[in-house]
């Protein structure tokens, strides 16, 4: 046996397998799939040079080996867990406080889910979010400090700011419930063919789609301008027109509301940002951390990128850079 070649995450399958009975549950449970936790325990099997699992109908069920191994294995990943805990002690992450600010629908439907899986690797550091309709007011309390983290919808507009796009949201058309449409897909033409219900003329979606819709020579004449999400979604139901929003800013969606891609996509980017050369408590770092990890593999800032940050280790110092403009929900 070549111990070098045995992994942790081989350890954690055997563990996964072991108490779930199943090798689904057990990929469930560790977030991969079935076919990665049975290479796992297929590889660590021959790396031991013994069965592990008897498989059959029934589930997976451990061999006497296999039993006593587990406990081993147990062992090793409890020793993890302290060393972990020490490292953090030193690093001061058992404790402090990150603020961030953000928008609506980050606040809502992106920041509860990494706060949630941050908490369980940290679950003495609080998490605090102050929600704000406009930019002004987000660059504004990341400027003065009054919070550590921004989420924004749009490029930072200013140089004193460190920001990389964290995902994108796609803008959607939204018809009424009985709305029959006479071609498939949408065409702008029949989109405009309905009462159309839009953002006030300062939302800074309104003029997003305002741009890309002149770009694609429609013309749009608004019904109605209206400042709430919520309200333009509740007309939407009540079968006063169609609209055009951001599908994040759009739920939830009330069962019934026909949703269609535009006929040319349009697309906005959640960005991060921080204050330029700020150094910050750890915790701080280690939510960037968390906030880099939840972004798609594309998304994911690279180091060989001007206009993306490294990885935000507690201990990193440096996030790199992009810039942009305005208002957002």
């Amino acid at each position: 046996m070549n111990q070098d070649n045995i992994k942790l995450s081989q350890l954690r399958a055997l563990v996964a397998v072991a108490e779930s009975g199943n090798f689904g549950e057990a990929g469930l449970q560790l977030g991969v799939s079935q076919s990665a936790v049975s290479h796992a325990i297929a590889t660590l099997e021959s790396e031991l040079g013994v069965i592990l699992f008897t498989r059959g109908r029934r589930g997976a069920h451990l061999t006497p080996v296999g039993d006593r191994i587990l406990g081993h294995a147990r062992q090793m990943l409890h020793l993890l867990e302290v060393m972990d805990k020490e490292a953090n002690l030193a690093k001061g992450l058992q404790g402090g406080q990150v603020r961030v600010a953000s928008f609506r629908s980050a606040a809502t439907h992106l920041l509860p889910d990494i706060i949630a899986e941050f908490r369980q690797d940290y679950p003495g550091i609080t998490v605090s979010i102050e929600e704000f309709r406009g930019a002004a007011e987000i660059e504004q309390s990341l400027r003065e400090g009054r919070v550590d983290i921004a989420l924004f919808c749009w490029g930072a507009s200013v140089e004193e700011f460190d920001t990389w796009t964290l995902c994108q949201d796609e803008y959607v058309a939204l018809l009424p419930p009985d709305a029959e449409l006479q071609h498939r897909p949408l065409t702008w033409e029949e989109l405009t063919s309905f009462p159309m219900i839009m953002p006030v003329d300062t939302d800074h979606c309104y003029y997003l789609i305002r741009t890309h819709l002149a770009v694609q020579k429609v013309p749009i004449q608004p019904a109605y301008k209206i400042s709430e999400d919520s309200t333009i979604v509740s007309m939407v139901m009540r079968g006063l027109g169609a609209t055009i929003m951001a599908q994040l800013a759009a739920e939830p969606l009330p069962p019934g509301i026909q949703v269609y891609p535009l006929p040319v996509p349009l697309m906005r980017e959640f960005q991060v940002a921080v204050r330029k050369d700020a150094l910050h408590p750890p915790a701080v770092y280690a939510f960037l951390d968390a906030l880099r990890r939840s972004a798609p593999p594309e998304q994911q800032p690279n180091s060989g990128d001007r206009h993306q940050h490294p990885q935000h280790r507690p201990e990193t110092h440096a996030i790199a850079q992009r810039n942009g403009n305005r208002n957002h929900k």
